[in-house]
């Protein structure tokens, strides 16, 4: 009787010992699989973006002449309809949305990365800013998360302040894409906009140029810091006429996350890409990050790599309603000047060598 209670008492302390090792092992899985499961939520959110980045605007422009010819017509009329009296919204800083600006994609968005925000001084609500953002890199992935999210918090470290992201003005003619990005604060980078962002719009805006534009891609590639600014002063212009403070910007590991075919001066690689820029306002670039499922695989997806962004001290602009080429100048030698100190004060804390010199053309 004593041998069957022993015998029993083994294996129950043997079953025991058993499934804690078993609960063990599946906590452990478990843990192992939710990390895997945030790393693909990361992915997926940054490639939303891309795709959106890319094709967003032409596939909701198909979809909708598409709807023309079916059943269900009057839906595409009545978007149409509604367009046109919407039409210059986007020129007035558009319809800046705080729920999509804080929806939880971004935060993957960000961490993917990951990318962050670093200010060092501060934005007074009483003046308006432009920001010249450096450099672009291949989508000027930075200046997005940045400034037309709050992944990094922007408006707690600003407070007061509304940024607002200006690209393509070709963009905002997009069916529905229109509406994605004026969600973000993003607006056209035009005169108009800018105008009216800085005279009628009250204090306490902050205009993201991406100065160096689609002639910066062309350049954009890991281990390359260069800046297009030396013939680019219309910023300078507009701040001039509308006093308001000049705020260099760089982003560190913006040009680290993709992979570019960079074609040559005289190539005809390089011809049609200056042709599109012309003609259209954007360069076509070949270039290439990691696949979706794996990063030893080509794909769309962007590398992980960290992206700083670098928000440098004002300078403060005088408001000339007609500013002369000598005070332009002026001015634009003073934000060249300060946006290499940015760059040579920062460059070492994020990777880079004391010997690093940024190349501005």
């Amino acid at each position: 009787m004593k041998t069957l209670i022993a015998a029993y008492s083994g294996v129950l302390r043997g079953t025991g010992s058993s499934i804690l090792s078993a609960l063990q092992d599946l906590f452990s899985v478990t843990w192992l699989n939710r990390a895997k499961v945030e790393k693909q939520l990361q992915v997926i959110s940054v490639l939303q973006w891309v795709l959106s980045f890319l094709v967003l605007g032409v596939a909701c422009s198909a979809i909708l002449m598409y709807i023309f010819c079916t059943d269900c017509w009057l839906i595409a009329v009545l978007y149409f309809t509604w367009l046109v009296f919407d039409w210059n919204t986007p020129k007035k800083g558009g319809r800046r949305s705080q729920w999509v600006r804080n929806w939880a994609v971004w935060r993957y968005f960000r961490d993917y990365f990951p990318i962050q925000l670093v200010k060092t001084h501060n934005l007074l609500t009483t003046r308006n800013y432009i920001l010249g953002y450096h450099p672009h890199g291949i989508m000027g992935l930075g200046a997005f998360c940045n400034f037309s999210t709050e992944a990094t918090e922007v408006s707690k470290k600003f407070p007061g302040i509304r940024p607002y992201l200006a690209t393509l003005a070709g963009n905002f003619r997009m069916p529905v894409l229109r509406e994605y990005l004026m969600s973000g604060g993003i607006c056209p980078v035009n005169r108009d906009t800018i105008d009216y962002l800085l005279s009628k719009n009250g204090s306490g805006n902050a205009i993201i140029i991406v100065v160096g534009g689609a002639a910066e891609s062309l350049s954009s590639m890991p281990g390359k810091n260069a800046v297009t600014l030396r013939n680019r002063k219309g910023f300078v212009k507009l701040a001039l006429r509308h006093g308001a403070d000049l705020v260099p910007t760089y982003s560190f590991g913006e040009n680290e996350v993709y992979k570019q075919v960079i074609f040559e001066e005289g190539s005809w690689g390089r011809w049609v890409q200056k042709k599109f820029q012309k003609y259209i306002g954007f360069a076509p670039c070949i270039f290439h990050g990691r696949g979706l499922f794996s990063s030893d695989t080509w794909g769309l997806v962007p590398y992980s790599k960290p992206i700083t962004t670098v928000v440098g001290e004002p300078i403060t602009i005088p408001k000339l309603e007609h500013p002369t080429q000598q005070d332009i100048d002026l001015y634009h030698t003073m934000y060249m000047e300060a946006l290499v100190k940015l760059f040579d004060k920062h460059k070492t804390k994020f990777g880079l060598p004391e010997t690093e010199i940024l190349e501005v053309n």
